[in-house]
Formats: C-alpha cells, sequence, structure tokens
C-alpha cells in the first residue's frame, strides 16, 4: 500500500471521528422529557411544622415497701408464745413474740409489794413530820425510799417489756425464723413485718437533672408483670453522691397493683421536656462539619447550608434550637451530592409532622 493511500484512510478516519463527537456534542445539549438539567439533584425534603417534643430518659429502679422491718429480740430468751401468722396481716401494737420472763415478774411482784409498804411508812412519817414528831432527815430518807423503789420498778417493767415483741405498725408478717420454745440470742431475726397496700420506688438520676426531680412531680414505670404505672416523687437526697454524680429519689405508687412485688426492679421513665412548638426535623438532615452543625434548606429551588443550634435528640428526630423557621423547606436526603447554590429537583415534599409518623 502506498503512502498517499496510507494518508487518505487516515484523513477518513479522522473526519468521520470528528463528526461524530460534534453529534454527541450536540445530542448531550437537548434536554430529553423527565431527565433533570446539568447540575441538579432530584431529593427529598419536608416543610417545617410545630411539633411535639417530649424528652425522656430511662433509669433502672427497685420497688419496696413502704415500710419494712426485721422483727428482732432486744434481749436474749426462750420463746414461749409465738403469734407471727405467716402472709395475715396484723394490727400496730400486736403481740408478735413472747420471752420467758416469769424470773423479772417475780422480781416486780416482790418490788410492788415493798413499795406497797413503803408508801405507808411514808404517809405515817408526812404526818408525824408535819407535827414535829420526826426530823426532817427522817422525813426525806423516807421519801427517798419511796422514789428508789418507784425506780425500780419501772427500770424492771422496762426490761419485761424487752421480753416482748410488738408490730410497730399496721403490716403483713413475712416468712418466720423461730419456733415456739426455742432459745433466741439477742438480736436474732424473727422474722419480718411490711406494708403491702403503700409501695415506693427508689432510684437515681445523673446530676444534671437533680432540679426536675421536685416533690409532686409525676413518674411512669414498668415491670415484667405492669406494663404501665405512675408515681409520684416525695423526696430526693438533699445532695448528689460523690463516686456515681447521681442522685438518689424515693417515689410513692399512686395505686399499687398487686402484681407488683416489694423488692422487684422497674423501669422509670421521666419526662424532662415537653413542649408543643418544637422544631423537630430527622437527624440525617444536619450535616456536622468541621466549623458546625448546617441544615440544607431550599430557597428559590436552590441549595443553601444553613448554620443551625440542635437541642436534644429523640425517637422522632433531633430539635433544631436555632437556624430555621417554621416553613421553611428542609432537605433530608442527597445531602451528600449538594453543594451551595446547588438548583433542586424534588422527589417528594412532606412536612414535619408527616415525615416522624
Amino acid at each position: 500500500m502506498s503512502n498517499k493511500t496510507k494518508q487518505l484512510i487516515l484523513i477518513i478516519i479522522l473526519v468521520t471521528g470528528a463528526i461524530i463527537l460534534a453529534y454527541a456534542i450536540i445530542q448531550s445539549g437537548k434536554k430529553k422529557p423527565g431527565q433533570r438539567q446539568r447540575g441538579s439533584r432530584q431529593v427529598d425534603a419536608i416543610v417545617v411544622q410545630p411539633s411535639l417534643f417530649e424528652r425522656d430518659i430511662f433509669v433502672p429502679g427497685v420497688l419496696l415497701a413502704y415500710d419494712q422491718v426485721e422483727l428482732k429480740s432486744e434481749v436474749a430468751g426462750r420463746v414461749v408464745m409465738l403469734n407471727l401468722p405467716e402472709g395475715r396481716t396484723v394490727a400496730k401494737g400486736t403481740l408478735l413474740v413472747k420471752l420467758f420472763d416469769d424470773d423479772l415478774q417475780a422480781s416486780l411482784k416482790k418490788l410492788q409489794a415493798q413499795y406497797k409498804i413503803q408508801k405507808q411508812v411514808f404517809d405515817r412519817q408526812t404526818e408525824l413530820y408535819k407535827v414535829n414528831g420526826i426530823s426532817k432527815n427522817e422525813y426525806e430518807k423516807a421519801e427517798l425510799d419511796l422514789v428508789a423503789l418507784s425506780a425500780d420498778i419501772d427500770v424492771l417493767k422496762t426490761e419485761i417489756r424487752k421480753t416482748e415483741v410488738l408490730a410497730p405498725f399496721d403490716g403483713v408478717i413475712g416468712l418466720r425464723q423461730i419456733s415456739e420454745g426455742a432459745f433466741v440470742p439477742a438480736a436474732a431475726l424473727l422474722g419480718t413485718i411490711s406494708t403491702v397496700n403503700m409501695l415506693k420506688i427508689d432510684f437515681s438520676v445523673p446530676e444534671q437533672y437533680s432540679q426536675k426531680m421536685r416533690a409532686g412531680a409525676k413518674v411512669t414505670f414498668q415491670t415484667t408483670n405492669v406494663p404501665t404505672a405512675q408515681a409520684t416523687i416525695i423526696a430526693s437526697d438533699q445532695s448528689v453522691d460523690a463516686q456515681t454524680q447521681n442522685l438518689r429519689v424515693r417515689a410513692l405508687v399512686d395505686k399499687p397493683d398487686k402484681r407488683l412485688v416489694p423488692g422487684g426492679y422497674c423501669q422509670v421513665n421521666l419526662n424532662l421536656d415537653s413542649r408543643n412548638d418544637a422544631i423537630i426535623i430527622p437527624s440525617q438532615a444536619v450535616v456536622a462539619q468541621i466549623d458546625g452543625k448546617f441544615v440544607i434548606v431550599a430557597k428559590d429551588g436552590k441549595a443553601h447550608f444553613t448554620p443551625v443550634i440542635t437541642g436534644a435528640r429523640s425517637e422522632r428526630g433531633i430539635e433544631i434550637a436555632q437556624g430555621i423557621s417554621i416553613g421553611d423547606t428542609v432537605i433530608t436526603s442527597g445531602i451528600i451530592f449538594l453543594r451551595e447554590g446547588m438548583e433542586l429537583d424534588y422527589a417528594s415534599i412532606n412536612s414535619s409532622s408527616e415525615e416522624q409518623l
């Protein structure tokens, strides 16, 4: 093949390529039906509407009987009477346990007899003293002996009372730990008594929420047996625990359910804030950059990066405390492809309340 032929073929190839390239450029400049303009992005958006915002935290708690004590004897002795009906209600002041006290009762009778005789002596001495029949020292000695016997009787009665265990309040007896006839040492556990018609919850909250824990505030809680119940805060510690930085709080269960068992664990729901005019948008609509947080707001069909200050998060989204207003259109998808001033093509536009449903 001659050189002229080769040159001719090369020229034909170049001309053909140029024609094809020119045709492609012309076709690319034509807008086909449904095709987006170059530089625009199809995105989803929401129109910001006022929303209900509730900020809750969940903390563990424990259910307790409002009053619960261990029944113990103050002195050692043999049980001669036992009245601990397990699972039964007893009234305040009911005698539950009696220890042997015959020796104390005998001593008491002896002192009471001595007191009776000494009282008669004192009465005679008083009459004699009035007519100067005895000296003042004799009169005062008779009076002192009478007072001493009275004090000895009071001491002995106190010792006898220590052999009795009484119900400190109306409550239900738990499992007894002794039997009649047993010898129990001092401070031995005899059983328990607790109130079941009144329950309380003890729980702890982080320090930053301590100001919210006011007496009279309502909380809700749930257990494995009861899906929801309510309690009222009655008190809290006056200081935060130095190690955990938590504040201990106590609440009284409003309407105790028979399924609520003292000693069981529960989950306490604390509502820290509730507003009807909050601005809440989906979390993915917030762009985090080095110089702050932004949302992309649509203005005149173009994307504009707007700095915002965010508030608390919830299951429904994130609160915007400052930066956008009710009625603004906020982009929620395709954010990573957008640049300042880029034209927007909407796939869907909803209200913020619809987006969160």
